[in-house]
């Protein structure tokens, strides 16, 4: 089992553990960096097999290796995030908000720690029946 299927096993346990049925998740996928990298050299279906994603062709120029064209990376990562946030068994009470993180980037993280402050705010305004 590889690192990827461990951390969603552990977001399945998580998400879908009893005593959050009807707690909303941030779920930040970090190493966007790494992974652009690394979906660069390794076709996604070394994981996933069942990925549809797109084959480079020879016009793409990545080699002779069928891989996932690192052009259609934003499709990769898509894949991804929908693969953790199906594993959600309470879609009806429970919101997942994925955010793609990059650690070292500065402005990637105060972008996202923005966004996490708005669901939060939402939330809280949402509890009291303000929104």
């Amino acid at each position: 089992m590889n690192r990827m299927h461990e951390s969603m096993k552990l977001f399945d346990s998580i998400c879908n553990n009893k005593w959050f049925t009807e707690t909303s998740i941030i779920l930040f996928l970090n190493k966007k960096d790494l992974f652009e990298e690394k979906i660069a050299h390794s076709p996604l279906t070394i994981c996933f097999p069942e990925y549809p994603g797109t084959v480079c062709t020879s016009r793409c120029n990545h080699g002779t290796k069928p891989l996932v064209c690192p052009n259609k990376n934003d499709e990769a990562q898509a894949y991804i995030q929908t693969k953790f946030e199906d594993l959600n068994k309470k879609k009806d009470t429970k919101e997942i908000y994925s955010h793609f993180t990059c650690a070292t980037d500065t402005k990637n993280v105060q972008f996202v720690f923005d966004a996490v402050t708005d669901v939060i705010i939402k939330n809280n305004l949402k509890d009291c029946g303000l929104f």
